[in-house]
């Protein structure tokens, strides 16, 4: 894990951080929903976001992962640096194909150029269940230094960090608590390497 320790040091300072009552939200509203189950009145706070995609990047020369580092608030917030090692990954708020989706934000974030038809849907599954429910599905996408059209990190003053993680570092990072991820990172792992141990292609549906 020591590619994505030295990363974790870049400056990162962060300066009077403060909570306030969200007003004209853009990505998220809250809600109190209300129901019956069986026959009991039941209330539950809920937060409605935009579903989203997240890919597993696989280069292929360099037999590594290409992944995203940078700074989430919320988790800041609550008891960490605020600095998470994540999937190339998108919200959903535009009217194209989640594959069309996942193509832009593997450009914008790592600066790799994938066709759409190589970008193969693994799976999706649900988020965030106890307040949010959104659905977020995962593809995968090889690529080569061929694709590279730029350094990514984002647009619209993103703040992207793009890690090159070899891929026997990255059991390690699974249970590594020392550093803040995403389940569904751990989890594309965890399929890339099932595929990879019974001799499957990873880029078969």
């Amino acid at each position: 894990m020591s590619m994505i320790k030295r990363n974790l040091k870049m400056q990162n300072k962060i300066e009077k951080f403060t909570l306030k009552p969200l007003e004209d939200p853009k990505f998220i509203t809250t809600a109190r929903a209300a129901y019956e189950q069986n026959g009991i009145k039941k209330s539950w706070e809920i937060v409605k976001a935009h579903d989203s995609v997240a890919i597993l990047i696989y280069h292929t020369e360099r037999d590594a992962f290409i992944l995203v580092q940078q700074f989430r608030p919320a988790v800041y917030m609550n008891n960490h640096d605020g600095m998470t090692v994540e999937l190339c990954a998108g919200i959903v708020d535009k009217d194209l194909s989640l594959e069309q989706i996942a193509k832009e934000e593997i450009e914008e974030e790592c600066g790799y150029a994938v066709p759409v038809e190589k970008i193969v849907k693994i799976t999706s599954f649900y988020t965030s269940v106890g307040f949010a429910g959104s659905r977020q599905t995962l593809y995968y996408a090889e690529i080569d230094e061929s694709m590279k059209v730029s350094e990514g990190g984002g647009i619209e003053g993103e703040v992207i960090e793009v890690i090159v993680l070899p891929t026997q570092e990255a059991a390690d990072l699974i249970l590594d608590e020392n550093i803040a991820k995403t389940p569904g990172l751990m989890f594309a792992f965890m399929w890339w390497y099932a595929r990879s141990t019974n001799g499957n292609s990873v880029t078969g549906r």
